[in-house]
């Protein structure tokens, strides 16, 4: 409507000078003026559309998180409630645990027995060390009275028989003097290795008990609110994360800016460009004040393919025929102020109107110009959505 009011001066013109003549107004006379009103209009047409794209495809994306129980069994406790603010570290709900505690129990008794094998292992070293010496002092001896039998033999005194008989007394307490270290090795390997061996496997088992335990116990791993909860005493939770056990939305990232998503047509690809000046009208901001109804933003990603023809490896031979339902050009808008990010709502609906300022002299300037009709039917958009009662889109409250 606009552009036909711009460009129909030349008609207008043309009437006026007809009635200063006191002619009549017919086809003839003002087949001139409603042409070149018709070229214009239709170059201010293909000017404003073209180059100043407008979507209707533009939302507010956000993320959740799934909670999911990494155990199963029936809820006994639910901490939470659907609306609920919940912090990092919070318990949400519980899960039945006496299997799990069953288990701690057993592995804490096992690493008693352990504990207990470790302090025998100690006494036997001490009676090993103590058997050595014992008989280290009586091979001492023995060694003693076989050199005594010798000297006695020298001298013609003794006999053969007790010499011999100490040399085998002799032998006997280096055997066992070789059994005691011996078994003195053994306690040290088991107290140095053996022994810590089946700690550390205890403590493990303990340890993957207790983290057993912890499973049954389902916390929150970020800050946001609850939502979705589908839980109730007695309830049984699953693993899969297909059914999760509630949804939570988290809060916003303090140093991250928020993004809209918009889908431009195709045929706007050579329009849109990174840094692109642009205005975004979203339906929950739409308000009677008309304060804060209309946002501006610059385009700072240009996604660089289309959706629609994403091919991934599958047993299916592909058919072509879906790809004549065009695909969008993926475009993510920042907000020039900052402090409008708080108006923004997660998942909101908007409308996204871009402006084209880089193109360069006297038809750059024009563009640029023409801008501002596409800025006023925005504003007359969402004025008009608002007084009729349906959204941005058409649809209803």
């Amino acid at each position: 409507m606009f552009e036909l009011l711009f460009t129909s001066f030349p008609a207008v013109i043309r009437y006026f000078q007809l009635r200063r003549r006191g002619e009549s107004m017919t086809v003839w006379n003002m087949k001139t003026a409603v042409f070149l009103w018709a070229i214009m209009a239709f170059t201010v047409f293909v000017v404003i559309f073209y180059f100043h794209p407008k979507t209707y495809a533009g939302v507010v994306p956000f993320r959740t998180v799934s909670v999911v129980a990494q155990t199963s069994g029936p809820v006994t406790d639910i901490y939470v409630k659907n609306g609920q603010r919940v912090n990092t570290g919070d318990l949400l709900f519980r899960i039945e645990n006496s299997a799990q505690l069953a288990a701690l129990s057993e592995a804490e008794a096992q690493l008693a027995v352990i504990e207990a094998e470790q302090a025998k292992a100690e006494d036997n070293k001490l009676i090993a060390e103590a058997s050595v010496r014992e008989i280290q002092a009586r091979l001492v001896s023995l060694r003693d009275e076989l050199r005594d039998a010798k000297s006695i033999l020298k001298l013609g005194y003794g006999t053969t028989n007790n010499v011999i008989e100490a040399r085998s007394q002799v032998q006997v307490g280096e055997a066992d003097l070789d059994a005691a270290k011996a078994q003195l090795d053994l306690t040290d390997v088991e107290l140095t290795e053996g022994i810590p061996a089946r700690l550390a496997a205890s403590e493990a088992a303990i340890e993957k008990a207790r983290t057993a335990l912890d499973f049954t116990e389902v916390r929150s791993f970020t800050n946001g609110t609850v939502t979705q909860l589908a839980l109730s005493v007695g309830s049984p939770t699953t693993t899969l994360v297909l059914r999760p056990s509630m949804v939570i939305i988290p809060d916003r990232p303090e140093n991250t800016s928020v993004r809209v998503s918009a889908g431009f047509s195709q045929v706007s690809k050579t329009t849109l460009y990174e840094g692109m000046p642009a205005e975004i009208a979203c339906d929950t901001n739409a308000s009677l004040s008309y304060r804060n109804a209309i946002l501006p933003a610059r385009i700072v990603l240009l996604q660089p393919a289309v959706a629609t023809g994403q091919v991934t490896p599958s047993d299916d031979l592909k058919d072509l025929q879906n790809a004549s339902q065009r695909g969008t050009i993926h475009a993510m808008l920042e907000l020039i102020h900052n402090e409008h990010e708080a108006l923004l709502l997660d998942g909101s609906g908007c409308i996204v109107q871009t402006y084209t300022n880089n193109l360069e002299g006297v038809f750059g300037h024009i563009v640029a110009a023409t801008g501002v009709v596409k800025a006023a039917g925005l504003r007359m958009k969402v004025l008009g959505s608002i007084l009729a009662g349906i959204g941005l889109a058409g649809g209803e409250h």
